[in-house]
């Protein structure tokens, strides 16, 4: 999840990967992740088996935290995601979600996107077997930066619109969106193999994280959406002077269709244009 933040819309890069900085200090989390205790699910389950054979042979021994396969198709987590303590829970965590800046859906009257609370971010990580190595006096800091990139990723996504909503008058809008850690885009697959030809030149890691964003881009008042998908790749980067791990994303809409490869074209070459032209005001 390497993104960064803007308050304001930034001007059109000259580069598709940006640098930023993370607000929290990942070497502290490294270091608690290295002495957490390593488990796909936080209750151990010989114990809570034992504990149920003693109580009834008859009865098979369950895990007490419910893992909800029933998922919400436009953010890929539990439709009803607990904001309840987990069996054997040692701190407790805010259950308060924070409101972001993202438009959701169609129309205004469906407000804006909701962000976890950190209890419901450590129910979801415990849900999907990913809670290990990570203690529970992290996940409030894990909520910051996943917050903070968003924020950060959708900046970006309002800059490759930025051409379709001066036309429009009408900002875009998050119609859903997914991660796919497990899915290497493909040029993402491409700067790998540049990597490892030109180490010098290219990143030589693989992104740490891949998400899919369906935005809607209005075709004008009372005409409708368009739904455009976007592809960001996550990677790490060194890290700043003041030792701050930093992050570059790389964003753009997918090769979907010839209007989103054209607009590819365009925002990587453009600024390219007006360099050798001498131009080099904000764009």
């Amino acid at each position: 999840m390497g993104w960064f933040w803007a308050e304001t819309r930034p001007a059109v890069s000259t580069g598709a990967v940006a640098p930023a900085k993370c607000p929290v200090d990942h070497k502290a989390l490294q270091a608690q992740k290295q002495n957490a205790q390593a488990s796909g699910c936080p209750i151990d389950h010989s114990a809570y088996s034992k504990k149920t054979q003693a109580t009834s042979s008859d009865t098979e021994a369950k895990c007490p935290v419910k893992h909800d396969d029933n998922l919400n198709p436009l953010n890929n987590m539990p439709v009803n995601l607990s904001s309840e303590r987990i069996p054997g829970q040692k701190i407790t965590l805010s259950t308060v979600r924070t409101i972001s800046s993202i438009p959701r859906g169609e129309s205004e009257d469906q407000g804006l996107w909701e962000y976890p609370s950190p209890q419901q971010m450590l129910n979801a990580m415990v849900r999907k077997g990913k809670a290990q190595d990570i203690p529970e006096d992290a996940v409030e800091s894990m909520v910051d930066v996943h917050n903070f990139l968003n924020e950060g990723a959708w900046q970006q996504i309002l800059e490759w619109e930025h051409k379709y909503t001066k036309e429009t008058k009408i900002e875009p809008r998050l119609k859903m969106f997914t991660g796919r850690p497990d899915d290497m885009s493909p040029r993402a697959q491409m700067y790998l193999l540049l990597g490892k030809l030109f180490p010098n030149t290219f990143n030589t890691q693989p992104p740490f994280d891949r998400h899919d964003w369906t935005v809607l881009r209005s075709l004008g008042l009372n005409k409708g959406w368009k739904e455009v998908r976007y592809v960001i790749d996550y990677y790490s980067a060194p890290d700043e002077d003041d030792n701050m791990p930093a992050f570059m994303l790389d964003t753009r809409p997918a090769l979907d269709n010839p209007t989103n490869a054209i607009d590819r074209f365009t925002h990587w070459s453009y600024p390219l244009y007006k360099k050798a032209m001498g131009e080099f005001d904000d764009l």
